[in-house]
């Protein structure tokens, strides 16, 4: 019975060869995170969030110091501080300038609120 041996070459390694999927990845996977970087930037590099070109184009927010007292709501100090304008838009003002935590106010704390 002849016995059968492998023989290999020492001067050459085996020939690479790729699957489909392994072609997939090997090009898809660098497309995939240019395309996603590339979408990146351009959100970055297009954001409309501008806070002004010069000192000169900012304006000051012209507010009241309010004494909260007891069982008053920020919906009563905005329907107080401003009563033609929508009370939510006057509390979102009202927090935001005064960095409430969840929009609670407690009896003699002293709030800033928008003035007309």
């Amino acid at each position: 019975m002849p016995q059968s041996c492998a023989v290999s070459r020492p001067g050459r390694p085996p020939r690479l060869r790729l699957t489909r999927r392994g072609r997939i990845v090997l090009i898809g996977l660098p497309l995939v995170l240019l395309a996603a970087l590339i979408l990146s930037l351009t959100g970055l590099l297009n954001s409309p969030a501008k806070a002004a070109d010069t000192a000169s184009g900012l304006t000051v927010t012209p507010t009241v110091s309010v004494t909260v007292q007891p069982g008053e709501s920020l919906w009563a100090i905005a329907g107080k501080v401003d009563p033609d304008r929508d009370p939510r838009d006057v509390i979102v003002d009202i927090v935001q300038l005064n960095d409430l935590q969840a929009g609670k106010v407690m009896p003699g704390q002293q709030l800033f609120v928008p003035n007309k």
